[in-house]
C-alpha cells in the first residue's frame, strides 16, 4: 500500500506506473483504492462508477475497470457534503460529520472488494488517500492505516520533495502514527525530484536515524505527467505545460466550483494547435474564443448560480451574438436550456433556476442515475463517437428534435436552429481522433493539422512512466515487501 505524506504527492501516478511496470513483467496486477474523493469518475462495465485514477490504473494493468477497484467514492457537492458511492452504486449523501460516523460501517464492503481483487491477481497495489498523519480523521479510518491494519498490508510512504519539507513530512508522519501503525511501514519513496540527486545524498541517513526507514527510490520529476488524465481538479489551475501559438484554436472553459469529469478536455489539450483556456473566477470569458465549452458539474444548480454570479452567462450570450460557438457537456448541456429543476434535492437543496436559454430544453433532476457506455455518430460530421454517460436528470423540449448525436438508434443532445449552440450527455466525446479532427475543422476553416492519436499518446505516456519508475525504484525490493 502506498500512502502519502499529504495530498497531491503523486500517489496515483506512482501506482499507475508500477501497475504497468509489474504487468509488463508478466504479473497479474490490480489497482485498489479503498476510499477516493473525486468528481472525476469513470463508468465501469458492470454499470457502476469509480474514481478516474483507478480507471487509469486499470488501463495500466491491461484490464477493464471494476467497481471493486474503488469501493468507496465520495463526490463532493458542497464544502462540507458529498455523495457516497459504495461498490459503484449511490448510497446517499452526507455531511462530513455524518460521514465520520458512517465510515466504520463501510469497512466490510471495502474488505470484500479487496478480497475479490486479490483472488484474481498476483499483486494488488493499494493507494491511500491524503495522509495517514491526519489524526483528526483517524477514527473509523478506511482509507489509510485503518485499511492497512485490517488487510495486513505493508505500507510505503510517498513524499513530494517539489513542495519542500519532504524530510520533515516523512519524519513527522512516522512520529504521528501509533506504534502498531508504524510496524506496517516498510520504507519511503521521494517523488517529484528536480535537480542534482547528489544534493539529497545525506538526507536518507537523517530519515533512517529518526524513523528506521529506508529510502526505496528517488523519483525525478516526470515531465509527461500532463499527458495522463489528472485526478484532482486542482490540476486545472496549474499553468499549461507549454505555450501555444497565438493562432491556435482557442477553447474557453469557465472554471466551475464543482467541475466534474474534466478529463473530457484532455484530448483537446493534447492537440498542438489547440489552446484550452481555463477561465478562473473573476475573469471574463475571452472575446476571441473560437468555442466556449461548458463542462460537467457535480452540483448543476449551484454551479449555474456561480456561473451567473461571475457574469459568464452574459459573456456566453455575447459570444453567441458575435457568431461564436458553444458546446455543453452533461451539466453544461443542461445549463444551456431554459430551466433546471431539482425538486427532490438530488444534488443539493431543492430548487429551480432559469438556464441560459440558448437551447429549447427543460431539465428535471431525478433520483435515477444513468451510468452506461455510449457509442454512436455525430450528426453534423457523420463521425463515430464513443464515451460514457454519467448523469441524473431527464431533458425534454422542442430542442431535442434536433439532436447532436445518434446513440445506438436513439437521439442524444440538442443543436440550436442556427447550429452554433449544441450539447449532449456523452463524456469522453473527444477521445475519438476522427471526430475530434472533424469538430475542430468546423471551428477553424482550413485547419490542416493532422492532430494526435490520443489513445496511443496515453499508452505511450504509461509506458514512459513505467520506465521512469523502474529506473528510480528498486522494483525487486518493492515486490519482495508484498505479502
Amino acid at each position: 500500500m502506498f500512502q502519502g505524506t499529504g495530498s497531491d504527492v503523486g500517489k496515483s501516478l506512482v501506482v499507475a506506473g508500477l501497475c504497468r511496470a509489474f504487468t509488463r513483467r508478466g504479473l497479474r496486477v490490480r489497482p485498489f483504492k479503498p476510499q477516493n474523493m473525486s468528481n472525476n469518475a469513470a463508468v465501469t462495465g458492470d454499470g457502476g462508477e469509480i474514481g478516474r485514477a483507478q480507471a487509469l490504473q486499470a488501463r495500466a494493468c491491461g484490464v477493464a475497470p471494476s467497481v471493486h477497484m474503488n469501493p468507496v467514492l465520495l463526490k463532493p457537492e458542497s464544502e462540507t457534503g458529498a455523495q457516497i458511492v459504495v461498490q459503484g452504486k449511490l448510497r446517499g449523501s452526507a455531511h462530513a460529520r455524518a460521514y465520520a460516523d458512517l465510515k466504520p460501517t463501510l469497512m466490510p464492503a471495502v474488505l470484500e472488494s479487496f478480497a475479490r481483487l486479490g483472488a484474481e491477481a498476483d499483486l494488488v497495489l493499494v493507494e491511500g488517500a491524503g495522509s495517514p498523519a491526519e489524526v483528526n480523521l483517524r477514527r473509523g479510518d478506511i482509507a489509510n492505516m485503518g485499511f492497512a491494519q485490517a488487510a495486513g498490508a505493508p505500507v510505503v510512504l510517498v513524499g513530494d520533495i517539489d513542495r519542500g519539507g519532504v524530510i520533515a513530512a516523512i519524519v513527522g508522519t512516522h512520529a504521528l502514527l501509533a506504534p502498531e501503525e508504524r510496524a506496517l511501514l516498510q520504507g519511503y519513496i521521494v517523488n517529484k525530484f528536480r535537480g542534482d540527486p547528489a544534493l539529497f545524498a545525506g538526507a536518507p541517513a537523517t530519515v533512517k536515524q529518526a524513523t528506521g526507514l529506508d529510502c526505496l527510490g528517488i523519483v525525478p520529476w516526470f515531465k509527461d505527467a500532463h499527458r495522463l488524465p489528472a485526478e484532482d481538479a486542482l490540476a486545472l489551475d496549474a499553468p499549461a505545460p507549454a505555450a501555444k501559438d497565438a493562432a491556435a484554436i482557442k477553447i474557453a472553459v469557465p472554471r466551475l466550483p464543482r467541475i466534474a469529469n474534466f478529463d473530457d478536455l484532455d484530448p483537446l489539450r493534447a492537440e498542438p494547435d489547440v489552446r484550452v483556456e481555463i477561465v478562473p473566477p473573476g475573469a471574463p470569458l475571452p472575446r476571441d474564443a473560437d468555442l466556449v465549452l461548458l463542462p460537467g458539474s457535480k452540483a448543476t444548480l449551484a454551479d449555474l448560480t456561480a456561473l451567473k454570479a461571475e457574469g459568464w452567462d452574459i459573456d456566453v450570450r455575447a459570444h453567441v451574438r458575435r457568431g461564436g460557438r458553444v458546446l455543453g457537456l452533461c451539466a453544461g448541456y443542461q445549463m444551456l436550456g431554459r430551466s433546471i429543476a431539482d425538486p427532490g434535492g438530488i444534488e443539493g437543496p431543492p430548487g429551480q433556476a432559469q438556464g441560459l436559454g440558448l437551447l429549447e430544453l427543460e431539465t428535471v433532476l431525478t433520483p435515477d442515475k444513468t451510468l452506461r457506455a455510449a457509442t454512436g455518430t455525430d450528426r453534423a460530421t457523420g463521425e463515430a463517437i464513443a464515451g460514457y454517460e454519467m448523469h441524473v436528470g431527464a431533458t425534454s423540449g422542442p430542442g431535442t428534435a434536433r439532436p447532436m448525436l445518434e446513440l445506438a438508434g436513439r437521439p442524444d443532445g440538442a443543436v440550436s436552429r442556427d447550429g452554433r449552440v449544441m450539447g449532449c450527455y456523452v463524456h469522453g466525446l473527444f477521445a475519438r481522433d476522427a471526430f475530434r479532427a472533424a469538430f475542430l475543422a468546423s471551428l477553424r476553416a482550413g485547419r490542416r493539422n493532422p492532430g494526435v492519436v490520443y489513445e496511443a499518446t496515453v499508452e505511450a505516456a504509461l509506458d514512459s512512466l513505467s520506465d521512469h519508475l523502474a529506473r528510480a525504484i528498486d522494483l525487486e525490493r518493492l515486490l519482495g515487501l508484498a505479502r
